[in-house]
């Protein structure tokens, strides 16, 4: 069977490109590993993802946003504060002259609302529970081959694009290497309601043992990403819903009021996995399969569908010609280098200040963090950064 190209993982990153490029002529296959039904009940679908300005606004351009905004809660104001020390800093949406800093959804509604648009597209056809058994190419086409419960199928196209996330078997079958760094955290993902209404701000808490963000979501409710070592971590998990409460109320203090638990809780491992390369012989990869981020900066989405965005451009405007061209893929790789870098060492880098109690590093933080507050310049940075703006 022939297309032209050739998408692995119906997630988020690889619906957005199909989607992206739906007003091309490119036949389309995208291949997920997963049935569909496996993908609505699967845990990752209730963590809650910290859409950046830049992101709405692609989500926007993709004729997506209007139809999932209604399930989005919007940010209006973040609150950055450590435990145990006095340094603190605020960033307003009002300040910054925009409507929200970000928006705070469930993964599972874009999941389902942006899958739903990939089925009606005309040009693109999804492969459900069907996994990439081999790759191989020669300077005219990519071959791929399949396997499902029914049968073997055998794919050629001009391009293949690895957007299966962290465990990528299209990276594995290429031998493209990654570099991981285990940070020995893990978060912890749940809903909590609160008896005082969150006023649409957004809580990032740095503490010893790894971030607490409090994410807005309705009026009542705050999405919880909670990093700690990963013996808390599993601790934690391990013990009573009461227990738990009792103490995610001690670290995040009583600004919301009485915080009560309204969604299963998960735990996840974190690192930093970046891959050593992200493209090969007419062969890309994008999102979560090429990095992989902590959560610290909320910055993991938004950087994959940047790279989406970023490739979905440049293929359309080479969709008369070969999409898996050798100069064209290295045209690509060198365009999302910067962007890339700047995002991975950004988020490294407060995950290593903000989980540190040294005492000279605590002292340092702090008093950035209260120099921060008071000059409107460099908090309009950070707010950018936030925003995916100033990237």
């Amino acid at each position: 069977m022939d297309v032209d190209l050739i998408i692995v993982g119906g997630g988020l990153a690889g619906n957005c490109l199909a989607l992206s490029l739906h007003k091309t002529c490119l036949k389309i296959a995208i291949i997920e590993a997963q049935s569909r039904q496996t993908l609505d009940g699967a845990a990752l679908g209730d963590r809650a993802l910290a859409l950046a300005a830049g992101t709405v606004d692609a989500l926007r351009s993709l004729d997506l946003w209007e139809g999932i905004s209604y399930a989005a809660t919007p940010i209006e104001n973040i609150h950055v504060s450590d435990q145990g020390h006095f340094g603190k800093t605020h960033l307003s949406a009002k300040k910054e002259n925009v409507p929200a800093l970000g928006y705070v959804i469930a993964a599972r509604d874009l999941e389902n609302h942006i899958a739903n648009h990939v089925a009606k597209l005309q040009n693109t056809n999804v492969f459900y529970s069907t996994r990439v058994a081999g790759i191989i190419s020669d300077e005219n086409a990519v071959f791929v081959s399949l396997k499902s419960e029914q049968e073997s199928i055998n794919l050629r196209a001009k391009l293949v694009v690895g957007a299966d996330g962290g465990n990528s078997s299209v990276r594995q079958l290429l031998n493209i290497t990654q570099h991981r760094t285990d940070y020995g955290q893990s978060a912890i993902v749940t809903t909590v309601s609160t008896s005082r209404p969150h006023q649409n701000v957004a809580y990032e808490r740095f503490t010893s043992s790894g971030p607490l963000a409090l994410l807005p979501l309705g009026t009542h409710h705050c999405a919880v990403v909670w990093t700690r070592k990963s013996d808390d971590a599993q601790a934690l998990m391990q013990g009573s819903e009461a227990d738990f409460i009792a103490q995610l109320q001690q670290c995040f203090g009583y600004r919301l009021g009485e915080l009560n638990l309204s969604a299963p809780r998960h735990a996840f491992p974190l690192s930093l996995i970046r891959a050593d390369d992200i493209i090969a012989n007419r062969a890309v990869i994008i999102g979560n399969a090429a990095h992989q981020l902590h959560p610290v900066a909320g910055q993991g989405f938004n950087l994959g569908l940047r790279d989406v965005m970023a490739l979905a451009t440049m293929i359309a405007s080479q969709s008369d010609n070969d999409i898996g061209a050798p100069d064209f893929l290295a045209s690509y790789a060198e365009k999302r280098q910067s962007d890339q870098s700047r995002t991975i060492q950004f988020t490294d880098a407060l995950v290593h200040v903000f989980s540190n109690e040294w005492l000279a590093l605590a002292a340092v933080r702090n008093l950035g963090l209260t120099l921060l507050d008071t000059l409107p310049f460099a908090k309009s940075i950070l707010a950018k950064h936030a925003m995916g703006l100033h990237l």
